[in-house]
């Protein structure tokens, strides 16, 4: 079974981004993150979501 939630190191590295990339995405809310207890989480939808919004933008 896949991950339902990523850290921003996983994300990161499905995203093929830097860390400090994905945590300027969910600071500017391109990409849904929740904090559960200490640890800020990715739900994996939010990465497919965040790709699709990709493809919206070059249409536009």
């Amino acid at each position: 079974m896949d991950p339902l939630l990523l850290t921003v190191r996983e994300a990161a590295d499905v995203l093929r981004m830097s860390t400090s990339r994905v945590y300027d995405l969910m600071r500017t809310r391109q990409l849904r993150s929740h904090k559960v207890g200490r640890a800020r989480l990715i739900p994996a939808d939010a990465l497919r979501e965040f790709v699709a919004s990709l493809g919206e933008e070059d249409a536009a």
